[in-house]
């Protein structure tokens, strides 16, 4: 039997998960087990437990059929435990390295107490760590052995289960289980804590709590559901009634209870505002009927309260209240005058639109920082055209692009009166990057992030811990994302990774790209037109190359010596290339390029046409490939600097060793594999299956529509996808050239 059961309850985590099993599994330790607990997650948390317990026998999973609550989830982990010893872990929180050997030798060292209290400290989004402010309480002063009596303060820690090492056995003895509802961690620590005759400590942070920007905590939601607490509390005293040997804890629970209560009353976020004065008069009630005799209120304004609750003074208590947000109300209106201030800068006319009533029909529509009238809000605008035409569609375009604006779509300069008008009055706001820090969201508007590829490199705050990004200011990058009220995602993989880099208050939309549609639905005829409209002949191979932008580069280094490439592959094949322009003063290239062997398709302004025309992809490590992968055509990926790459910026996994084909770290074993059948061949094939399956799941040629019945006609049943297996893809050219002949 293992050392220690580990009992990690897991609801809506997928994208913390990951981190909390792996500071597990890498512990030095490893006498332990885990017992993961699906507690009917409706994201992909169970899958990626499965896919974890594949890899290491220790993880021991189990997925409940209905979604019972924090509290049942725990006990349907400890039903299976096997240790001696029982850590409860929440499944967004990880542990500190050596966590599991100082808690092991610290059991040992203490001759196996019944509890183990051991140290943590919260971390932040931006990487602060602050340590516990009563760590004091598990200095290791006296006997490394006693009772609670000894060291009644530690009550005053946060009552939190996770802190500590249960023994089984006691576990069993006191018959400890957790109740339903919020504040379940209140009766078992308490009943806990005064039942055990040999409490130890550890004076070291063994658990790392994550407070989460937004959601995962319900001491940031408003609810009823903090009524909660008085059950809670009912359950703690009717443990004392039953047990009379424990009487002198009635008025240091007492305590707890008053201050628990008086803490739910007083913190905003928590109680509806119409339920405050209901959860005040059943504070009063159980303070009146559990007030232990002879109790000593606390002295200064905390005595003041619980003599308001005392006497049931609700509206005493509520005076005193708005004193204080009067008092704090003066105090903040220097800083509410700065930001007034700050917005009056955008401009008198902004203000005067966001005055004005929503356009409930108006969407307004950018990519890339507004250079293209491309990307996933295009399709979008497409589906949209189609669905719903009574909806106007504007796009914004920076001035200097308004030359690329295709003929018939209706756009306002960036900058100009009119787009100011129209990002103040548009119903809906869709864009593939962030619309400008000086853009207001109104009450009413819908933002839409679209996203704009699959990310292999990191994002948003997983970036905080790479050098290439020491200049972002992270702050307001998460402030342009409070923004958003939907957040496209094609597959889970991209799913877990937006919702834990940009934790915000959003709703995932796993629709597919949009984008990509074309790339299931394009026929024959379309793919003979992409390559007609670029000029590549009959019978010729053509293949793309889509470098990605590296940040460590002060410009574009090409990487690939195309002419080179171009002479070694022959005159059968083209080469197109999307990215910078380069090598435009040598003759050869010059005379390649007139040829149509290199074909510079940088400017071109939809890059679904240029997969559709190519017979392979050659990329580093662009996002590119993700979407190409929907083709089910050959991806060649070129990586001659993945170790500098993957350093400085960092990835979500090794290309190397899980790529969508065949991999070269040279020129020379790019040329090899080119003019071999490697590069198509059942090894390369076989990598492409398993890509497509992880990265292209959603992406079945209807994910615009998905969108807009969701978000624009707010259709609440989502389009059923088609089954992976039977999906179709556009045709090859060498499949479009044999259709069109026989047609």
């Amino acid at each position: 039997m293992p050392r220690l059961s580990l009992v990690v309850p897991v609801y809506k985590v997928q994208g913390y998960l990951p981190e909390c099993l792996d500071s597990l599994l890498g512990q030095d330790y490893t006498d332990f087990e885990i017992i993961a607990v699906d507690d009917c997650s409706p994201d992909g948390s169970g899958a990626i437990l499965d896919q974890y317990a594949e890899r290491d026998p220790r993880i021991h999973v189990i997925h409940l059929t209905e979604n019972v609550g924090l509290g049942h989830a725990r006990n349907a982990g400890l039903e299976k435990a096997q240790g001696d010893y029982v850590l409860f872990l929440d499944s967004d929180d990880t542990l500190s390295d050596g966590a599991l050997a100082a808690i092991a030798d610290r059991l040992e060292a203490t001759g196996d107490p019944e509890i183990l209290v051991y140290d943590y400290a919260r971390t932040y989004w931006d990487g602060e760590v602050r340590p516990n402010q009563r760590a004091d309480l598990l200095r290791n002063e006296g006997p490394d052995v006693f009772r609670l009596a000894d060291r009644p303060q530690l009550l005053d820690l946060l009552q939190i289960v996770w802190n500590k090492a249960y023994r089984r056995d006691f576990v069993a003895r006191t018959g400890l289980t957790f109740p339903r509802g919020y504040y379940e961690d209140a009766p078992w620590t308490f009943c806990s804590l005064i039942s055990a005759e040999r409490i130890a400590v550890l004076d070291r942070v063994c658990v790392y709590y994550r407070q989460r920007r937004e959601g995962g905590n319900i001491l940031k939601t408003v609810s009823r559901k903090h009524f909660d607490v008085f059950d809670q509390y009912r359950r703690v005293f009717d443990y004392l009634d039953a047990h009379a040997e424990l009487d002198q804890w009635r008025a240091p629970l007492f305590r707890k209870m008053v201050d628990h209560y008086l803490t739910v009353l007083e913190r905003p976020g928590r109680l509806p505002q119409n339920a405050r004065a209901e959860f005040f008069h059943r504070a009063a009630a159980d303070y009146r009927a559990r007030l232990p005799e002879g109790f000593q209120r606390p002295a200064g304004g905390r005595g003041h309260k619980y003599a308001m609750l005392e006497r049931d003074a609700y509206a005493a208590m509520a005076s005193a209240t708005a004193a204080v947000k009067l008092r704090r109300s003066v105090k903040n209106r220097a800083r509410i005058a700065v930001g007034r201030s700050k917005r009056s800068a955008v401009g008198v006319f902004y203000q005067s639109q966001l005055r004005l009533p929503l356009d409930e029909n108006l969407a307004l529509f950018s990519a890339y920082w507004s250079r293209s009238v491309s990307c996933n809000p295009a399709a979008i605008d497409a589906e949209l055209a189609r669905l719903a035409p009574h909806v106007r569609r504007v796009w914004a375009i920076r001035p200097d692009a308004v030359a690329q604006v295709p003929e018939g779509v209706e756009y306002v300069r960036v900058g100009s009166r009119a787009y100011w008008a129209a990002v103040a009055r548009a119903k809906y706001l869709v864009n593939n990057v962030n619309f400008a820090d000086a853009v207001v969201k109104r009450q009413g508007q819908v933002h839409l992030q679209t996203h704009h590829g699959t990310p292999l490199k990191t994002m948003g705050l997983d970036q905080q811990k790479y050098p290439a990004s020491t200049h972002m200011d992270f702050a307001k990058l998460l402030e342009r994302c409070d923004r958003w009220d939907y957040s496209l995602s094609s597959n889970r993989f991209s799913t877990a990774v937006w919702e834990r880099v940009y934790p915000c208050s959003y709703t995932s939309l796993e629709t597919g790209y949009p984008r990509n549609d074309v790339l299931v639905n394009a026929t024959a005829q379309d793919v003979r037109r992409a390559r007609a409209e670029l000029g590549l002949a009959e019978g010729t191979k053509a293949f793309l190359y889509m470098p990605t932008h590296r940040e460590y580069q002060p410009g574009f280094t090409p990487a690939l010596d195309l002419a080179r490439l171009a002479d070694e592959l022959g005159p059968d094949v083209t080469l197109m290339m999307r990215g910078h322009y380069f090598y435009g003063a040598s003759p050869h290239v010059a005379e390649l390029r007139r040829s149509g062997r290199i074909v510079d398709v940088s400017g071109h302004p939809r890059v679904e046409e240029l997969y559709l025309a190519a017979d392979a992809l050659i990329t580093d490590y662009s996002s590119a490939m993700f979407d190409y992968a929907v083709l089910d055509r050959p991806i060649i990926v070129y990586a001659p600097d993945w170790d500098i790459y993957s350093a400085v910026r960092g990835t979500y996994f090794n290309l190397l060793e899980e790529p969508p084909g065949v991999v070269a770290t040279s020129q020379a074993e790019l040329i090899r594999l080119l003019g071999s059948d490697e590069y198509h061949g059942p090894d390369a094939t076989e990598r492409r299956a398993a890509f497509r399956l992880r990265f292209c799941e959603f992406d079945d040629g209807r994910a615009a529509e998905r969108v807009v019945r969701r978000v624009f006609l707010g259709e609440e049943t989502p389009l059923p996808f088609v089954p992976f297996t039977e999906r179709s893809h556009a045709p090859t050219p060498d499949q479009a050239l044999a259709l069109v002949e026989r047609a």
